[in-house]
């Protein structure tokens, strides 16, 4: 090297520098759709203000054009995932991916379609509210009878929250529910929640960090949140009988009428149907993860984004991962062989709750008869194709 000529000097640093040019070019190989559509729940929550932080960023990085849609009906966000597919990724609850798999609900006339996670998006807290001056101290004094409950019939999972747990949790049987709580339907999320301080109902069940709880929070009389008591086993027992993705905790963030009341974690993901491109869920998730400084500033929830975030929740989580964010998390070490034991595991149950689901489809179809969650005749033939399935539940 020492007697290298000036030209074969030039010529060695003109290798290197192409070749850390093609490096650099070869990390960018990815071409980007030009259009990337993803859906979230309505614009009064968190999922949609987080997701409108990052948005801009990924557009900035990737050249590709983000667009957020607010889509409140959580069997129409999953319909436009996995049936329409003129959504690419949407935020979900994980609790809610389960009874879509499953089919409870208004998801039991809906197309069986398989989905995977592709990434964490927040652990959201969630809790029942009443307005400040309610007499209601407990959720036990919802059993003393003629208290109204918002039920959100715009998400099967909040139905279920509502008219099966929360009864369960407080020792009242379905039938002393129905005689004695009075259930207000809401078709959206915002009216949920408003309804306790809007006097239309007494409970409702709500997120505290869902920016319509801010407004609730300063209006007069302002909020109470009430507690889930960490110490009532038989309760909570009763609880997750119904709600089994739902984790135990005390509050931390969001208004500040809740911090630090006793109550539940439901954790949320960026889900995409099983045929998403694996190319495309492999750089999703290297983006999501690499760039996580430059845009976890742009919401609170960003923060829950980080790989040590995703990577606490898949230890407990029961749903399979996309192969495009295997990949990625086998590149960086974040993924193991006990790791691929639960998720094969999880897309042999998923699989199992779409074949069956999808043959108690194809009888309803040849017997004629009507494939509506609200016909009773259909649902006993779902029953009878899904009995013996094990349902999802949080790897405690």
């Amino acid at each position: 090297m020492k007697n290298m000529t000036r030209f074969a000097k030039a010529a060695v640093g003109s290798i290197a520098v192409t070749m850390a040019l093609s490096g650099a070019a070869m990390a960018q190989d990815y071409e980007w759709p030009r259009l990337l559509v993803i859906a979230t729940p309505g614009t009064s929550t968190g999922s949609f203000a987080s997701t409108n932080g990052w948005g801009p960023t990924l557009q900035k990085e990737t050249g590709t054009t983000v667009r957020i849609v607010p889509e409140d009906s959580e069997p129409m966000r999953y319909k436009r995932l996995t049936d329409r597919e003129d959504v690419a990724i949407a935020s979900v609850s994980a609790s809610e991916m389960a009874l879509q798999a499953e089919g409870v609900g208004g998801y039991a006339s809906a197309k069986p379609m398989p989905q995977r996670i592709m990434w964490h998006h927040n652990d959201t807290p969630w809790g029942f509210v009443v307005a400040g001056d309610s007499e209601l101290q407990t959720l036990e004094d919802i059993g003393k009878g003629g208290v109204r409950v918002t039920s959100g019939v715009f998400s099967p999972a909040i139905v279920a929250a509502i008219t099966q747990a929360l009864p369960a949790f407080i020792g009242m049987t379905p039938e002393e529910a129905q005689e004695k709580i009075e259930f207000v339907p809401a078709s959206s999320y915002g009216e949920n929640c408003r309804s306790v301080v809007e006097g239309k109902s007494d409970v409702a069940y709500c997120s505290p960090i869902s920016s319509v709880l801010s407004e609730m929070e300063g209006a007069p009389g302002s909020i109470r949140w009430l507690p889930m008591d960490p110490a009532n086993k038989e309760g909570w027992d009763a609880y997750l009988s119904h709600r089994p993705m739902t984790i135990p905790s005390k509050i931390s963030m969001g208004v500040s009428t809740a911090k630090g009341v006793d109550s539940m974690t439901s954790n949320f993901v960026y889900a995409v149907p099983v045929t998403a491109d694996e190319d495309f869920v492999y750089n999703m998730a290297k983006w999501i993860d690499e760039s996580h400084d430059n845009y976890k500033g742009s919401h609170a929830l960003a923060t829950r984004m980080s790989i040590e975030h995703f990577r606490n929740f898949l230890d407990a989580n029961p749903i399979p991962v996309h192969e495009g964010t295997l990949k990625y998390l086998r590149e960086i070490g974040q993924w193991t062989e006990e790791d691929d034991a639960w998720n094969n595991a999880a897309i042999e149950k998923m699989d199992a709750w779409i074949a069956a689901r999808n043959a108690g489809m194809k009888e309803a179809m040849e017997q004629g008869i009507e494939m509506n969650f609200e016909n009773q005749e259909y649902l006993d033939i779902l029953a009878k194709h899904t009995d013996g399935l094990e349902p999802f539940r949080s790897r405690l």
